[in-house]
């Protein structure tokens, strides 16, 4: 599994308007200082792929496997397979949200890179999140807490069949 870059130079570009605030309900999470514009790059991460053995054996039992990225490489016998990434720069600072990701990304498999771009022009204050897709390893903080027991039992109550 060659997985090597082919350039020999890569421009690495970032949005200087950005703060890592550490006291929010998410843990750590990258924040807009300004106004960005819709499309604004964000950051441009270099990656490290981790050969499958290597995943498996050791970075599963690591919490460092909850910044992975799934990473699609060709195995020795032709086949693409999912390994797992480690995102340097700001890659693994991004929050995850369901409902308000206003951050894309692009892998580059070629280059070795993820690019960060707003997807809508981000307010001063916000936080840029991107999606981590549908199978988190934790509670997604976006989800609304299911209702309390007693509280359901109190709406059933009030409901009047005729």
């Amino acid at each position: 599994m060659d997985l090597t870059s082919k350039e020999s130079s890569i421009p690495l570009r970032r949005c200087a308007d950005l703060v890592i605030k550490t006291d929010t309900p998410k843990g750590r999470g990258i924040f807009a200082t300004k106004h960005i514009p819709a499309r604004t790059i964000i950051d441009v991460s270099p990656v490290l792929v981790l050969g499958l053995e290597e995943n498996v054996a050791h970075i599963e039992h690591t919490s460092l496997y909850h910044y992975t990225y799934n990473w699609p490489v060709v195995d020795p016998m032709g086949k693409t397979r999912v390994a797992q990434a480690i995102v340097f720069g700001l890659g693994s600072m991004f929050n995850h949200s369901t409902e308000e990701q206003n951050v894309s990304w692009e892998r580059d498999t070629e280059r070795l890179i993820i690019t960060y771009r707003t997807l809508r022009d981000t307010a001063a204050g916000e936080e840029l999140c991107i999606s981590y897709g549908a199978h988190l390893t934790f509670e997604d903080a976006d989800n609304a807490a299911p209702p309390v027991p007693e509280d359901v039992i109190e709406q059933l109550n009030q409901i009047q069949l005729d």
